[in-house]
């Protein structure tokens, strides 16, 4: 099988996409012929350059190589054709975290050039990456969310008094202030009074136009990893034990002081509820081949309250994502290979269509 695997991409998680692209590249090496392409901060792909040597390298950023790399795909100098990839390969793995990528855009691309691809489709990617429309679905379709208020970065710079007010009324302290369209923490903050508020605020809205306050939760921090298409299966729950007082993007990536405990410490009934709204969720932004649903269980009554869901989770072999599956008895490359049967699988059928 051929697979074209792009990562990078033009958001605050750019390094995550490098470091998960290197993992999938070694998982898979021997068993399919792959075609790395690496999408600068700006913007361009590149075509050829390898996320290990990268990563090898102390690299975390795709830039413009300075040697010649294999330029294939690249027939002039004007730009990537996308019909010369369709030629080319077989499938394309988009391992782009966070806004533009995982949000439906590099999906709606390869929709229209017609090349298969892995993961969610552009209606569950643009759900799953805006956090304020996918509490919104969750709620109408009955799911049992924590409580949380959206407002915009607008909204913030013209009425700030208001929105803090609103906040400290609502929801109260500590809390988290999050950018709707952001992944892996990146401008995530804990408030715990409302100087913290006011910063947290102004750091969110760097990130997106769009900003959601969430009441803090005294739970067990829960993932559940779900994988197919019409009918998914459910992984065997893990727990998260943060190294910081909340589980931030330093702590996931830079200090690598938490914990990830398999399975979750918690009730045989917990697990049972976890799993059975993990696929609930997947199924209700009409998700496909994979995503990774994210939980509290609550300390003081046990309840399974649901936070989010990642279409494209994090693929390093220490993710959680894979590590579920290889705990529930399939291994890193073997998933790979299904995530690539279920995304053709995924294809075939969406062609059944009359036109």
């Amino acid at each position: 099988m051929r697979i074209a695997l792009i990562y990078g991409g033009q958001s605050g998680e750019h390094e995550v996409s490098v470091m998960s692209a290197a993992s999938v590249l070694k998982a898979v090496a021997g068993k399919m012929e792959v075609l790395p392409i690496g999408i600068t901060k700006d913007g361009r792909w590149i075509p050829g350059l390898s996320p290990q040597e990268l990563v090898e390298t102390g690299q975390r950023e795709v830039t413009p190589p300075r040697r010649e790399v294999d330029d294939k795909l690249l027939q002039n100098p004007s730009g990537f054709l996308l019909g010369k990839l369709k030629e080319e390969v077989d499938l394309v793995f988009p391992l782009l975290h966070g806004p533009m990528g995982e949000d439906g855009t590099i999906q709606g691309l390869l929709e229209l050039a017609g090349i298969p691809y892995i993961g969610g489709g552009i209606a569950a990617s643009a759900l799953g990456m805006d956090k304020a429309l996918m509490k919104a679905l969750f709620c109408q379709q009955g799911l049992p969310v924590g409580d949380y208020r959206v407002f915009s970065r607008k909204e913030w710079e013209a009425e700030p008094q208001r929105i803090i007010e609103s906040v400290e009324a609502d929801l109260g302290y500590p809390c988290f202030v999050k950018p709707a369209n952001m992944g892996s923490s990146v401008g995530i903050s804990k408030a715990h009074d409302r100087e913290e508020l006011k910063k947290a605020l102004d750091l969110a809205a760097l990130y997106d136009r769009k900003l959601i306050v969430e009441a803090f939760l005294d739970g067990q921090e829960v993932e559940c990893a779900v994988l197919g298409n019409d009918q998914p299966e459910a992984s065997i729950p893990g727990e998260i034990i943060a190294g910081a007082e909340f589980y931030d993007y330093e702590d996931k990536y830079i200090k690598n002081d938490s914990k990830l405990v398999i399975p979750a410490a918690i009730t045989q009934e917990q697990t049972a509820e976890v799993q059975e709204l993990a696929i609930k969720a997947f199924k209700a932004i009409d998700c496909a081949g994979m995503a990774r649903v994210d939980f509290f269980v609550l300390r003081n009554d046990g309840r399974v309250l649901l936070n989010e869901i990642n279409t494209i989770p994090g693929f390093t072999k220490i993710s959680m994502y894979p590590k579920l599956w290889e705990a529930s008895g399939l291994p890193y490359p073997a998933l790979i290979e299904r995530l690539a049967e279920l995304a053709l699988e995924r294809f075939h059928d969406a062609r059944r269509r009359r036109s």
